[in-house]
């Protein structure tokens, strides 16, 4: 029968007749393992690779089979022939024929290229790696051997190349799939979709054609950092349609909206007064955020972190991963907030504070820190008591603690007040001692004639130390009886000096003094008295108290007022 075949071939393809670049129908004379030899009814048989056949299984020796024709002989003399070339060929002419641009034809993904892949739609066409998908694919060969629906987009017939598209049809058919999904869903529905992508603000899923934006808040009712510690790319979720925009065809999804919220009956699973143990998730220059159970947390303000211990930040106390205790001493549903307390788990010292040191009691603490206006001094761990600038001595006008104190040092002192609610205590290291001023009008009457030594020269006079370290002023008009213009070049620091008691006033805390009377007989010290009175009357005496402000003054070196302790 072959031989019948063969000669029938040899008649309708002569030899002299067989032409480079034609389709011709040959026999199938030989299968072997890798390749099939063919007779075209050439001075020789061609052969084929058995990868050209689609069904290598079906082909049976004598069959007919068309073949292209790329050469009629090789350096042999044996013809080269392709079976792929001539159904290309012929396909060719029919896509051109039968087919345009637009045209969709199936297809088988072949092999991967430069650029994209190939695709036997009949012929080989080419898929660019940008028109394969709606999102650009990871890895090409996982294409390779599929079969798919392809797009014609352009048709090149100089060059015979066809550009396809599977990309168009799937977001046609998405299209197609969009619209139906946004005419039926309502807020509310339940669907089922794909994690398509993550982002920080966010998760896109694919609802079927449809992609929905889940929000990273509304991922859980828990605190989420990022979204890719909830969920992953291809996941699939029951999510709930919580948003729709028809216009713009956008869908707001939520996935926490599908659990029951945890704040539905929060004060019966967290009442006020309660003891919870917690973990700590996040700190703030106002506290910290402690997560009680998935989607619950609680603030611990700073000012609820320690009774007696003033707490700059959060972290000088708990650190993030802490499990911790505290207590509930606040809840708002609506707000979906528990403020919680640290320091409520134990005793306010300060409930015991006026037991332990009642008003007027003699206590001895060291000077924790000071400020401009006094020192704190500590009485017990967490409790300090303050010590005014005005509370430290009797006698002279402090300025700045540092003039009295020194930070660390131990010192006595008494119990002027306490106020709980304001945790303060004021203590006075003055009040240890008796008021020298109460009894000072008694130790020195007008007249008296007192010694001292001259410790601060002004411009408008001296200072002059008494006993019970009290001083006195020498104004500048009762220093000498000559005009005196200059104090410091009259009187000196360390000077000893007698003088007469000329005035004293206890509500002003003043002393007069008067060098020059020291001698005077009573009637011209009477006189004197009239005239330094009027001098004060004027305002023109500048009051004890006030005499520190003058800048124009002379002290005994590393003199300070400590020394009146």
């Amino acid at each position: 029968m072959i031989s019948t075949v063969m000669e029938d071939l040899l008649t309708s393809h002569p030899i002299e007749k067989l032409q480079a670049d034609s389709v011709v129908t040959g026999i199938i004379t030989e299968i072997r393992n890798n390749e099939v030899v063919i007779d075209i009814g050439g001075k020789s048989e061609g052969v084929v690779p058995m990868h050209e056949f689609d069904d290598p299984e079906s082909l049976e020796m004598g069959a007919e089979v068309d073949v292209y024709i790329e050469n009629l002989e090789d350096k042999h003399g044996n013809p080269i022939i392709s079976h792929d070339r001539a159904l290309q060929k012929k396909n060719w002419e029919l896509i051109v024929e039968n087919c345009e641009e637009g045209s969709i034809l199936p297809g088988r993904i072949k092999s991967k290229v430069k650029g994209g892949l190939v695709v036997n739609i009949g012929v080989d066409a080419f898929l660019p790696a940008s028109q394969i998908d709606t999102q650009a694919p990871i890895s090409l060969e996982q294409y390779i051997g599929q079969t798919y629906d392809f797009k014609i987009v352009k048709i090149n017939k100089e060059r015979k190349n066809i550009v396809v598209s599977r990309r168009e049809l799937i977001e046609e058919e998405r299209q197609e799939k969009r619209k139906a999904l946004l005419s039926e869903i309502k807020i509310g529905d339940i669907r089922r979709g794909a994690v398509k992508n993550i982002t920080d603000y966010g998760v896109f899923i694919d609802l079927d054609g449809l992609d929905g934006l889940l929000h990273i808040t509304d991922i859980s009712w828990g605190r989420v950092t990022h979204p890719s510690e909830v969920v992953q790319v291809g996941q699939e979720l029951n999510v709930m349609i919580i948003g729709i925009d028809t216009e713009k065809e956008r869908v707001s999804l939520g996935l926490k909206q599908t659990m029951q919220n945890p704040w539905d009956n929060i004060e019966c699973r967290y009442p006020i007064g309660s003891k919870v143990l917690g973990r700590v998730v996040n700190m703030v220059a106002y506290g910290a955020f402690i997560e009680l159970e998935n989607g619950v947390e609680g603030l611990i303000h700073v000012t609820e972190m320690s009774w007696v211990k003033r707490v700059n930040k959060p972290s000088e106390v708990v650190r993030i991963g802490d499990e911790i205790e505290a207590r509930v001493i606040g809840i708002s549903r609506e707000d979906q907030k528990i403020a919680l307390s640290l320091k409520q788990l134990e005793e306010n010292p300060w409930d015991m504070v006026c037991r332990n040191y009642p008003i007027g009691a003699h206590v001895r603490g060291k000077v924790r820190n000071m400020t401009t206006y006094g020192a704190f001094v500590e009485l017990e761990n967490g409790i300090d008591g303050m010590v005014h600038v005005s509370d430290m001595s009797w006698t002279r006008a402090i300025n700045n603690p540092n003039e009295f104190l020194k930070k660390g040092e131990e010192v006595d002192a008494i119990v002027l007040s306490i106020d709980t609610e304001q945790q303060r205590i004021a203590l006075g290291i003055k009040q240890l001692t008796p008021d020298p001023w109460s009894e000072v009008q008694k130790r020195y009457k007008i007249g008296t004639l007192v010694t001292g030594k001259v410790t601060k020269v002004a411009s408008y006079g001296a200072f002059v130390k008494l006993e019970d370290n009290l001083e006195g002023l020498v104004h500048v008009s009762q220093i000498s009886e000559e005009r005196v213009e200059k104090v410091k070049e009259v009187l000196k620091v360390g000077d000893e000096v007698t003088a007469r008691v000329i005035k004293v006033d206890k509500d002003e805390r003043h002393i007069g003094l008067s060098i020059k009377a020291a001698n005077y007989d009573d009637s011209t010290f009477k006189a004197e008295i009239k005239a330094f009175d009027k001098i004060s009357n004027n305002a023109e005496l500048v009051s004890l108290s006030k005499m520190f402000d003058n800048l124009d003054v002379e002290q005994e070196p590393g003199q300070r007022a400590s020394s009146d302790k």
